[in-house]
Order: structure tokens, then C-alpha cells, then sequence
């Protein structure tokens, strides 16, 4: 099994702009498929591209999966929208709806990381019938809050927590931005504190080698960090537009892949989710691993998604 894949390969794998749902999202494709096998998308988080995904790519390609993966609404070579209501998950999950139906497949398996994770358990409840089968790493799937859900992590975690420091346009959008480098190596959680330190000139993780780090600074250089953060500032209108699918559980199939080391597991905890998934057919955590699991553990990342691909007949 092939598993990591140099940035020169990746740079030969053929890309695309696919209009969906009123935008434009750079997709990535890989793989010929095989009757028999379902399409797998493959969705991003925050920061990432698709490029996060290249150590996936050939394992699930070599395993006669066709292989897609979006730049996501925001990020890389697809479009990104001023309006912040424009990141909302209705749209987020529309915008891949639209990406099967451009490639003429009735359903896939959805994987997703980080907000790629919180999207993909979405898309399964609002697009069922699009979804074959859903995995979701790092970001477990929950029950719907009992109220919005941004008072709740300002009241738990304070103001500086991050996702709240997120909240007001253009703060943490320029404080992201003034070094994309230190922004994609820090070792810390953002925060106005951490913004507020002076630069860092740490070295990559053994995982993210240079070349593979300059692709990273060169594209975020290019777009910012906007469109990824709108979809934060979405929280509570998701909450809202949401209401009508209180109840509603994920039915088909599921994985849950997470490190142990994740610092998303300490205020997101995975203990719940046979509240949520009635057919989860996993929970794998990687020892000692942290939050950048497909590229930090390629190999067992890609040895769980093709063990659970492999249950779906």
C-alpha cells in the first residue's frame, strides 16, 4: 500500500474547477474506481486544503476507489465569498451535493477532519441519500446543543478561547495573516495572547516537511485566512437553521478516528457517540498522536478507512 505521497507527485494530480451550488471548488481527483466501489470525498479542516489529504490519496486510489477532494468553499482554489452567512453548513454540505452531481455519482463515502469532520456528520443527516457511508476524524459527532452554542464555549472556556476569539471580522483574520508561517507551525492554540507574543521561529513537525510547509504559507499568503474562520462564525446561525433536524441520527455506516493527544478532545469528548451514530463500526484512537492525524499517522489513518471501506460490501 502507498502511502506518502512527495509534493511532486501531488502536483500531478489532476485538478479541476467544478461549479456547484452558485461557486467554484478546486477539486482534486484520483482514481479510476470500480463499478462496485463508491466515490470517496475526502473534506478538509481548518487551516488545510486538500493537499492535507495527499497521503490518501493513492492507498484509497490503489484500492479502486475514485478519490475527490475539494479545496472547501474558503480555502485554496475555490471561491470564497465575502458575505459571512455564505459558510453556513445547509450551504457547506450543498456545495458537495452539488460535487457528486457534477460527477454523476448518486452517493460516496464522506471523510472529513476537523471542520471537514463537522460537515461530513451534517451532510449524512441533511443529504442522506448522498451519503453511502461517513467518517470523521478528530471532531466526534454530537447531539445538538441545548441552546446556541457559542455563549455555552464563551462561558466554559472564556473569551480568549479560541473559537470565541474567532467571533469579530477581521481580528483574528489579520492576527493569522501577519505571519502564515508561525500561523501553520505554532504549537499553541490561537488566542489574543497568542497573537499578542512575538514571533516564533519554530521548525516544522517531523510530519510536515519544508517543501510540503511552503505550499501551505504560499496558498494561505494568497488567500488568507477568511474564509476558513466565517465558517466559526457560523456556529449559532447553524444552530438556528438547523432546528427542523433535532432528533435525527446518523444511520449509515461510521468511523471515528482521533489521536490521543488531540486537544479537541478536551472540550469536544468522543464518549457520546452511540447517541449519535447507529451504526458505528469504529472508534480507533492513535496513541500519542495529536490533532493532524492524516498527516501526522498516514499510514493507520489509511489502514482504519480501508478496513471500514471494507465492511460496506
Amino acid at each position: 500500500m502507498t502511502t506518502h505521497m512527495p509534493i511532486t507527485d501531488w502536483e500531478r494530480v489532476a485538478a479541476r474547477d467544478v461549479a456547484t451550488n452558485g461557486i467554484s471548488l478546486r477539486v482534486f481527483e484520483h482514481g479510476e474506481g470500480r463499478p462496485d466501489r463508491p466515490p470517496v470525498v475526502l473534506c478538509h479542516g481548518f487551516p488545510e486544503l486538500a493537499f492535507s489529504w495527499r497521503h490518501q490519496v493513492l492507498a484509497l486510489a490503489e484500492a479502486g476507489y475514485r478519490v475527490l477532494v475539494p479545496d472547501m468553499r474558503g480555502y485554496g482554489g475555490s471561491s470564497r465569498p465575502d458575505d459571512v452567512d455564505a459558510y453556513d453548513i445547509l450551504t457547506l454540505c450543498a456545495d458537495l451535493a452539488g460535487l457528486l452531481d457534477d460527477v454523476g455519482a448518486d452517493d460516496a463515502v464522506f471523510v472529513g477532519h476537523d471542520w471537514g469532520a463537522s460537515v461530513v456528520w451534517n451532510m449524512a443527516v441533511i443529504h442522506p441519500e448522498r451519503v453511502r457511508a461517513v467518517v470523521g476524524m478528530s471532531v466526534p459527532a454530537t447531539p445538538r446543543a441545548p441552546a446556541p452554542p457559542l455563549p455555552i464555549l464563551r462561558s466554559r472556556n472564556g473569551d480568549d478561547f479560541y473559537i470565541v476569539w474567532f467571533q469579530e471580522p477581521g481580528v483574528a483574520d489579520r492576527a493569522l495573516s501577519q505571519n502564515v508561517r508561525r500561523t501553520l507551525v505554532t504549537r499553541e492554540i490561537y488566542s489574543a495572547k497568542w497573537a499578542a507574543k512575538p514571533d516564533e521561529q519554530l521548525p516544522p513537525p517531523q510530519w510536515l516537511g519544508d517543501e510540503e510547509l511552503t505550499y501551505y504559507v504560499k496558498t494561505f499568503e494568497e488567500t488568507g485566512f477568511t474564509g476558513g474562520l466565517n465558517y466559526y462564525r457560523n456556529l449559532d446561525r447553524n444552530w438556528t437553521l438547523t432546528e427542523h433536524l433535532d432528533g435525527h441520527l446518523v444511520t449509515q455506516p461510521s468511523l471515528f478516528v482521533t489521536g490521543s493527544k488531540d486537544p479537541v478532545g478536551k472540550f469536544m469528548p468522543a464518549h457520546g457517540l452511540d447517541r449519535v451514530l447507529t451504526d458505528l463500526r469504529g472508534h480507533v484512537v492513535l496513541d500519542g498522536a495529536g490533532h493532524w492525524i492524516q498527516q501526522e499517522r498516514p499510514e493507520e489513518v489509511n489502514a482504519a478507512l480501508l478496513e471500514f471501506l471494507s465492511t460496506l460490501g
